[in-house]
């Protein structure tokens, strides 16, 4: 199954590769009229524009299986690859001052772009027919009825797949042994069904059997070319995903994936946090510093640095920086900076309008106390408040907080009054640390960057 999705991946996007090639060279056509060698300047050009859509896809984890054949997810995936496309290949004509023609341009993105949503639109409605026709020609036996199983009967039905049920009336009171008779003369049932009405599949409630009676399935299963499945019911986890990983030969499952559990990545985040923390120390702080610390100074009186203390990993306190952004007061400690706040000093609300308030954090993470990204720290009352009144807070605190996260990206930055912003703050954290990947945080670092150009409407 693994090696038919990385097949399909890789179709896919070989396929969008040819596609751009040859929208490409229509579009050259189109605005020379000529099916020619491209000059040189051209030909560059089209391997950036090839190299950028990749690139981009390939950062967006566009190929993933699910943004191929789920429509929402397409969409999002497809423009947001397709902005950081366009920023790359803008970025190549300017920075290499390419004397390349609009007209052309134009041409390349109005043949290229609605070219691969066919493509896309293809794929999808190839997809969809494919699985409705593999559930169609499927012939599969229930055996059971419990929550789990007559689910999983609702989904085949569905899908108009050949059904068929066996012990969906069984009676739970009824004592073990009796149980145990009937559901051994159901299997012989099964049995000759199986083999008169040509099954492929047979799935079974695993509380319903014993040892010996899945055994014995699953050995008439393999001698008849039978897909033996068992089932086992989680409805009391509600619709949580489960992960499941083995020590040796025991599957242990856990209600979320985990991925900075393991010590490879916990080294892979430390090390890039120290080097991007030591090159932003080095090269940007010592010019920072002097102007914003002057700036600060001229206008009101007090230090240069804001340091409080904050909540962090497992819940540890430690002594969080910042350029000061209000004037001296008492309310520091408790009171988050509200919009229009007349503690914020001008040269505060520049600060904070640019998150320039923030760089003294590198620091931070210098020492080991934050990230550059994760779920950002907050203030010992606020932990407290909502440790005690939304549920499953205190998970973000599984991890280092980071300068910049998920939830900030996302617009969930800046105040917390409204409780519900809290709430989907924690919804995009959590998000974070059951999904985290170096790239996913060089993307978070770069859509930080893009929001403080574009200015944020949060950000007082």
């Amino acid at each position: 199954m693994k090696g038919n999705r990385i097949f399909f991946k890789l179709f896919v996007l070989i396929a969008e590769f040819t596609i751009i090639n040859l929208a490409c060279r229509l579009a050259y056509y189109l605005r020379f009229s000529d099916f020619g060698e491209p000059p040189d300047l051209y030909l560059y050009f089209f391997v950036t524009f090839n190299l950028a859509w990749i690139g981009a896809s390939l950062f967006n984890n566009a190929y993933d299986t699910r943004k191929l054949v789920q429509l929402e997810a397409f969409a999002q995936s497809f423009f947001t690859t397709l902005f950081m496309q366009v920023f790359l290949v803008l970025a190549f004509i300017v920075g290499v001052k390419a004397d390349v023609s609009r007209e052309f341009l134009l041409y390349t993105y109005f043949t290229g772009v609605p070219a691969i949503l066919c493509f896309r639109a293809i794929l999808l409605l190839a997809y969809r027919y494919y699985n409705n026709m593999t559930y169609t020609i499927r012939k599969i036996a229930i055996v059971g009825n419990d929550t789990a199983i007559n689910e999983l009967y609702d989904f085949f039905d569905a899908h108009r797949t050949n059904v068929y049920r066996f012990l969906a009336d069984l009676d739970p009171k009824l004592s073990q042994k009796k149980r145990d008779k009937i559901i051994q003369e159901t299997l012989e049932d099964l049995k000759g069904t199986c083999l008169q009405e040509g099954i492929n599949e047979v799935y079974v409630s695993l509380p319903l059997v014993s040892e010996e009676i899945i055994q014995d399935m699953a050995d008439f299963a393999d001698d008849n070319f039978i897909y033996f499945r068992m089932v086992t019911d989680f409805a009391f986890m509600g619709r949580r995903p489960l992960n499941v990983e083995f020590f040796g030969h025991i599957p242990i499952l856990s209600l979320r994936k985990e991925p900075l559990s393991t010590v490879f990545n916990q080294s892979l985040k430390r090390i890039f946090d120290i080097a991007f923390s030591l090159f932003i120390i080095v090269l940007v702080f010592p010019v920072l510093y002097p102007i914003v610390a002057l700036a600060i100074k001229l206008e009101s009186k007090g230090p240069v640095l804001f340091k409080q203390l904050r909540s962090g990993k497992s819940n540890q306190e430690f002594l969080c920086y910042k350029f000061r952004t209000m004037t001296v007061n008492e309310e520091a400690e408790e009171k988050q900076a509200a919009k229009n706040d007349q503690r914020v000093t001008k040269v505060g609300r520049w600060l904070r309008r640019t998150s320039l308030d923030e760089f003294p954090q590198f620091f931070n993470v210098l020492k080991g106390d934050m990230s550059v990204v994760g779920p950002r720290p907050h203030m010992l009352k606020h932990t407290d408040e909502y440790g005690r009144s939304i549920n499953k807070y205190l998970f973000r605190h599984f991890i280092t907080p980071g300068i910049t996260g998920h939830a900030q990206v996302n617009g969930y930055r800046g105040e917390t009054a409204d409780p519900e912003l809290m709430r989907k703050r924690i919804e995009y954290d959590t998000w974070y640390i059951e999904n985290w990947s170096f790239l996913l945080d060089l993307k978070i670092i770069l859509l930080t960057v893009w929001n403080v150009l574009r200015g944020e409407e949060r950000a007082y």
